[in-house]
C-alpha cells in the first residue's frame, strides 16, 4: 500500500511546493527593478504668456521670488521684509495658492516682519507630484523650505486648509515653530456630513482625471469675455482647473487624504501645551462653518493658551475681506507676551 501511494503523496507536494516555487521566482525578478521616479506636473510658469493667469499672478507677483527644488519637485516661494525681522510662514489654503495673501503679506513686512509664503505642490508655480497629497506630503514640503532658507523656528499662519497644516506642522515639527500660532477659517476637523455633494463627487479620482483631460474646460477659460469683471480668486482656479494637469488631482486627493479632515489628533497633541493658538474665524463662513472654531479649541490640549476672534457677517476669505482685521490681529497675537 505504502509504494502504490508514493507517486500519488510526490504529485500533491509538487502542487503544493509549486506556487511557492513561482512566487519565489516572481519577487527575485521583480526585486532588482528600481522604484519609479514620481511624475511632476508643470505649473503656472509652462502656460503660453497669452493665458491671462500671468495678468492675474504673475510669476514676480511678489518680492524676493525664487524656486527651491525638493525630491518631490520645486518649490515656488517669496521672501519679503527685513532680515532681522520676526519671522513668519504664511500657508495658503485648499484651491488658492499664495496670492490669497495679497493683502496681508506686504502690510506684514510694512511692520517689520520677515514673511515667507509660498505654492503649495499642485498650485500656482509649484509643481504638482503624481502622488497622494496627504499631511506627510504637506508638511514636509514646508520642512525642506525652511531648511532652504535656513530658518530654524518661525510663526506659522494658516488660512483654510493651511489652518490644518500648520496644525499638521506643529505637532510634527515642534521645534521649527515659535510659541503661537494663528490660523484663519481653519479646515483640519471637517465632517464628511458638512462637505457639498458636489465636493464629494470632485474628489473623486476618476472625475479630477475626467476634467483635467477634457479641452472644453481651456477653451471656455480662454474664450471669456475679457472685459467683464471677474473675480480674481475664483478666475484663478478656473485657470489652474483648465490648464493645469495636476491642479484637479493635488485637489482630488487633499479633499480625501489631506489636513482638510482628520487632524484631530495635531490639534490635541501635547505640544500644544506650551504655545497659543489664535483662531479667527467669519459667522458667516459656508466653506468651513463658524462651529468649527470651538471644536478646534475644544479639542486643544489644556496648556494651550486659545483665543477665538469672531469676525461677524465675514466669510471665508477673510484675508481678502477684512485684511486689515488680520494684519492687526495677527500683530497683537505675536507681540502680546
Amino acid at each position: 500500500m505504502v509504494a502504490l501511494g508514493t507517486p500519488f503523496q510526490c504529485l500533491t507536494y509538487s502542487l503544493l511546493l509549486l506556487p511557492i516555487l513561482l512566487l519565489t521566482i516572481y519577487f527575485l525578478a521583480a526585486f532588482p527593478n528600481p522604484p519609479e521616479t514620481v511624475y511632476l506636473y508643470p505649473g503656472l510658469s509652462s502656460l503660453p504668456l497669452s493665458c491671462k493667469s500671468w495678468k492675474l499672478y504673475p510669476e514676480d507677483f511678489y518680492q524676493g521670488g525664487a524656486y527651491a527644488s525638493f525630491p518631490y519637485g520645486k518649490t515656488r516661494y517669496f521672501l519679503m521684509g527685513p532680515h532681522d525681522g520676526k519671522k513668519i510662514v504664511l500657508i495658503h489654503g485648499l484651491s488658492v495658492p499664495a496670492m490669497i495673501w495679497k493683502d496681508v503679506a506686504p502690510n506684514l513686512v510694512a511692520r517689520g516682519y520677515r514673511v515667507l509664503l509660498y505654492d503649495l505642490y499642485g498650485r500656482g508655480y509649484s509643481d504638482g507630484p503624481q502622488t497622494k497629497y496627504n499631511s506627510n506630503l504637506y508638511i514636509t514640503q514646508l520642512a525642506l523650505l525652511m531648511q532652504h532658507v535656513k530658518w530654524d523656528k518661525a510663526v506659522l499662519v494658516g488660512v483654510s486648509m493651511g489652518g490644518g497644516l500648520a496644525a499638521a506642522f506643529t505637532a510634527s515639527f515642534p521645534d521649527l515653530v515659535e510659541d503661537r500660532v494663528i490660523i484663519i477659517s481653519s479646515a483640519g476637523l471637517v465632517l464628511t456630513s458638512d462637505m457639498s455633494r458636489t465636493t464629494k463627487i470632485m474628489s473623486l479620482p476618476l472625475v479630477q482625471t475626467l476634467t483635467s483631460s477634457l479641452k472644453f474646460l481651456q477653451h471656455l477659460t480662454d474664450s471669456s469675455n475679457d472685459t467683464a469683471p471677474v473675480d480674481p480668486l475664483q478666475e484663478i482656479v478656473r485657470l489652474q482647473s483648465a490648464h493645469l494637469p495636476g491642479f484637479n488631482a493635488a485637489i482630488s486627493s487633499s479633499l480625501r487624504d489631506g489636513p482638510v479632515r482628520g487632524e484631530y489628533r495635531s490639534f490635541s497633541s501635547s505640544v500644544w501645551d506650551a504655545r497659543k493658538l489664535l483662531i479667527i474665524h467669519g459667522t458667516n463662513d459656508n466653506t468651513v462653518p463658524y462651529k468649527y472654531a470651538s471644536m478646534i479649541q475644544t479639542a486643544l490640549s489644556q496648556g494651550c493658551q486659545s483665543e477665538i476672534v469672531t469676525i461677524d457677517g465675514g466669510g471665508h476669505d477673510l484675508t481678502i475681506s477684512h485684511p486689515e482685521t488680520i494684519v492687526n490681529q495677527i500683530d497683537r497675537w505675536i507681540l502680546t507676551p
